[in-house]
């Protein structure tokens, strides 16, 4: 059975398949801009090819969009994504320098 949720204290939807993790969408959120930066989407490579990781990416964005947030796509499947569904062009922001700079704070926290 493969769900997908949010995990926010983790800042990424996860793929699981019964109680394993296979895949993620990893974001940083910008709350004060009320943006959502997604910068990483993978899916196991033993789930490759079933269409699981634009699964992920739907229901990701569909949440970010309830959430009343902008996708910041710097993630290279998100971007892919969101150019084969125009459905989301109203809610997208293209990334800019001050974007990458608030992910590479953003991450470098997490680490400490």
């Amino acid at each position: 059975m493969i769900t997908i949720r949010n995990n926010p204290e983790r800042g990424r939807f996860e793929v699981f398949d019964a109680d394993a993790m296979i895949g993620q969408a990893a974001y940083v959120d910008d709350i004060a801009a009320d943006q959502r930066i997604f910068y990483h989407t993978e899916i196991s490579e033993e789930y490759g090819g079933r269409g699981l990781a634009g699964v992920l990416a739907a229901q990701a964005l569909d949440e970010t969009v309830a959430a009343g947030l902008t996708i910041v796509p710097v993630c290279p499947y998100i971007k892919k994504y969101l150019g084969k569904h125009p459905g989301y062009a109203a809610n997208v922001l293209a990334p800019t320098p001050a974007h990458l700079r608030f992910l590479s704070a953003s991450l470098a926290q997490r680490v400490r």
